[in-house]
């Protein structure tokens, strides 16, 4: 919206020439406004502008570009600026960037990096695709146990620019062990003559490199933390986590779950850049699974064939009964995926899932039973529809499988994901239209066999 709105300025300024003002535009500006600018301008116009940012505050644009972006203005740009841009990035944010791209042209790109910074980025790349080690960063500040309060200000002074974040401070033994981490204003506020010994706590939380980044967010989020440090399996300080990677991890798996909630796979790319056979099939090999999973439906309904020509009535209400069932079990699923994704429930906790689902079905089945019931006798009462005479059966037939098709549907849909999880499988998998094509078939059994107990000798 910024870019629309300024894009006539800055157009007037590319196509005058004039590339000193350019700079002056976006000089003050932060990060994330100027990238925000450079994605509403053609492609061509992004290039140029990137020519005119100085090189750190290019670098700081580039990261703040989604990856489909990111490799468009790579390919565009010229080698200087690549080998600028890439040489500038937070390591972090650059690991993001190579993981995603085809193997051949990342190779290309960590060719194009200082020494250092190659050694950086082949290091993080070869810790395990989805741990903790591809996110951390290796700029942080470290102090030792002896130093003062002024040792540690002047080391910050002199090293202070290129760390990640000052928000912490780490202490580490002679080996580069890490033993405990101190907050930045614990020094500010303490005098200079202070011993770094005197102000720990000996209290902190680590990550290792071969966590989960699942498993981090759930640590970031137990302890309310910005940033935390990551050890190898000898304790050994080798970089840090910071919280904006961690917000992105987030999205990412919430994104993933909401999708497989929706009966597919997750896409694993935008959807505005993902490419239309591969969204396709994504998407067709969960609706085959259901759809032949709704055949059994119809397998069902077949085999209670003489019931529904003796009772045509009961056909009637199908759909309310069959998708009832469904919703139920679909709210259930989602409520106990969610606690899971949360780390609220685990294995441990099915049981007492169980005890409230049983308690939450039968509530729920019950209400929408009294309605259902009630909705017959009303309709037969104002003379809407003629139910028969024996509508009362017809009511309490619908009624009582509202309560058992609903009470099984919470226990199906709150189950599935515990059962998934003990298998080894992701939990979001039992997504809602999977469970409701479950109940759904289940659902026609309890329908059928309430009437045929109900009804039996009157219209059955």
């Amino acid at each position: 919206m910024v870019g629309k709105i300024l894009e006539p300025e800055i157009r007037s300024l590319i196509d005058a020439r004039n590339f000193g003002a350019l700079r002056e535009v976006f000089r003050e500006w932060p990060p994330a406004d100027v990238a925000e600018v450079i994605l509403d301008m053609p492609e061509d116009e992004q290039v140029i502008i990137f020519r005119v940012l100085p090189p750190a505050l290019a670098a700081d644009v580039f990261e703040y570009l989604d990856l489909d972006a990111q490799q468009k203005l790579l390919r565009a740009m010229a080698h200087e600026q690549v080998v600028g841009i890439l040489n500038e990035m937070s390591p972090d944010d650059r690991t993001a960037l190579l993981e995603e791209m085809p193997s051949a042209a990342a190779r290309q790109l960590i060719r194009l990096l200082t020494p250092e910074e190659r050694h950086v980025a082949q290091s993080l790349l070869g810790y395990p695709e989805g741990s903790v080690g591809r996110l951390m960063t290796p700029d942080f500040i470290a102090v030792h146990d002896d130093w003062t309060v002024q040792q540690v200000l002047d080391f910050v002074r002199e090293h202070g620019q290129d760390s990640e974040t000052l928000n912490v401070v780490y202490v580490v033994d002679d080996r580069g062990k890490l033993i405990d981490d101190i907050r930045m204003r614990e020094f500010l506020l303490k005098p200079l003559t202070v011993k770094v010994s005197d102000i720990r706590d000996q209290v902190f939380v680590a990550l290792s490199v071969s966590d989960s980044q699942q498993d981090a967010l759930n640590v970031f989020r137990k302890y309310d933390r910005t940033a935390l440090p990551v050890v190898d399996s000898n304790g050994i300080l080798v970089g840090i986590v910071t919280i904006d990677d961690m917000l992105d991890v987030a999205e990412a798996e919430a994104t993933e779950d909401i999708q497989k909630l929706g009966g597919m796979e997750a896409l694993d790319e935008p959807y505005t850049t993902i490419p239309l056979l591969r969204m396709v099939k994504k998407r067709a090999t969960w609706l085959i699974i259901l759809f032949l999973g709704e055949m059994l439906t119809a397998t069902a309904m077949q085999g209670y064939n003489s019931e529904i020509e003796k009772a045509a009535i009961l056909a009637m209400f199908l759909p309310l009964i069959i998708s009832s069932g469904g919703n139920s079990g679909s709210q259930a699923t989602t409520l106990v995926i969610r606690a899971m994704a949360l780390g609220e429930l685990t294995l441990r906790d099915w049981f007492r899932v169980v005890r409230k689902e049983l308690l939450s079905g039968l509530s729920l089945g019950l209400i929408l039973g009294c309605i259902g019931f009630f909705r017959i006798a009303l309709w037969q009462y104002l003379h809407i529809f003629d139910y028969g005479k024996y509508h009362w059966l017809v009511a309490c037939t619908v009624g009582s499988a509202l309560v058992g098709v609903v009470l099984w549907g919470c226990l199906a849909g709150s189950m599935l994901p515990f059962l998934l999880r003990r298998f080894g499988l992701d939990p979001a998998t039992s997504s809602a239209p999977f469970v409701a094509t479950l109940v759904d078939v289940t659902g026609l059994v309890i329908y059928f066999n309430v009437a045929l107990f109900i009804l039996r000798g009157t219209l059955l």
